[in-house]
């Protein structure tokens, strides 16, 4: 009875709209959308038009949260080429040198310096959060307060996966010269043994990258939760700035980097090697921080899909299911931009 009276209200609420915009009797036009109601609830299928609604007001609502969520981290602010993705695959030109500037040249012919440029398809991540189960009663009166929980939720694990899965693609795998993978200088923690990150340590990154030659403006350092506490019990001028820039996600500014701090930074072995995404770290083994380029990396978004069953095919619990599903990468254009610093171990 109660969602008979709503869709009435609805149709008259509508139906004077309507009226007002075409100028007709408003009762007019409620009547009829009433017998069009009607007559459509017994010609379509069950579930049809409610499917559709619901699964477009979730996945918009989904949507504008995780932009919210993305926004004040260290991803925000990095370049977006969401606009160039197709079909969930991004193609990407990969300029292999930079041309060489002549300055007061007195020589001509000028030299001719070919760019070897490179397509590369790259098909982004797919992150999926698990089935969450809402009773038909919940559904059917429309529960905007269940609505706003649930997108919540999903959101919330689903920008976690993506940003944790970006920082591990910002790292480089193992040492090598165009990517260094530096180790903590300072003294070793009593309990863990883990050599605590310096301020020396951050300015070794910072020349790292100078001996890369990126270029000055747009540098960013990643710090773990581990280094932004080292560094606040030894570096004054660490301490004097945290928290201050906190409203665009920075915790700080030292040596040209601007500053975040990030708790789901990669993890490294013995060896100096990054482990996979999730792994869970042994003896001796501790999280990394990272430093990049902003220029040189990337994020796209792709398509975000909801995956919904009906509660009419559930007999037995009478209850709808209902996950998501987010497109999303980040990651380095070229791998020589970026310094991951590793913390030793005694």
């Amino acid at each position: 009875m109660r969602k008979i009276l709503l869709a009435v209200l609805f149709n008259c609420v509508t139906g004077i709209v309507i009226a007002y915009v075409l100028g007709v009797s408003a009762l007019a036009v409620a009547g009829v959308l009433c017998i069009a109601g009607a007559v459509l609830y017994d010609v379509i299928p069950s579930g049809v038009l409610r499917e559709g609604v619901f699964t477009e007001i979730w996945t918009g609502e989904l949507v504008k949260k995780l932009r919210g969520k993305m926004s004040g981290t260290w991803l925000d602010g990095i370049p977006d080429n969401s606009s160039i993705v197709d079909n969930d695959v991004i193609h990407l030109v990969d300029v292999g040198v930079d041309p060489d500037v002549l300055i007061n040249n007195t020589t001509y012919p000028i030299d001719l310096q070919a760019l070897n440029d490179q397509d590369i398809p790259v098909s982004l991540d797919k992150f999926q959060t698990k089935v969450t189960p809402i009773t038909d009663d919940e559904l059917y009166a429309c529960s905007f307060d269940k609505i706003q929980r649930v997108k919540d939720a999903h959101a919330t694990a689903l920008s976690e996966a993506m940003v944790k899965k970006a920082a591990h693609a910002m790292c480089a795998t193992s040492n090598s010269e165009t990517t260094p993978v530096l180790e903590t200088s300072g003294d070793a923690d009593a309990v863990s043994g883990r050599k605590k990150m310096t301020i020396d340590d951050v300015l070794a990154m910072k020349r790292a990258m100078d001996n890369l030659g990126v270029p000055v403006e747009g540098r960013r350092l990643v710090l773990c939760s581990d280094h932004v506490n080292d560094l606040l019990e030894t570096a004054q001028v660490f301490r004097e700035q945290y928290n201050i820039d906190r409203n665009n996600g920075t915790v700080g500014h030292l040596y040209g980097f601007d500053v975040y701090e990030f708790d789901g930074t990669p993890l490294y072995n013995d060896e100096g090697v990054k482990k996979a995404v999730d792994a869970v770290a042994d003896d001796g083994e501790f999280h990394c921080s990272f430093a990049f380029h902003v220029p040189r990396v990337f994020k796209a978004t792709g398509s975000t899909k909801m995956y919904y069953s009906e509660a009419s095919t559930d007999p037995e619990y009478q209850r709808n299911k209902i996950n998501f599903r987010q497109m999303f990468i980040a990651m380095p254009k070229k791998q020589d931009a970026g310094v991951v610093m590793v913390s030793g171990a005694e």
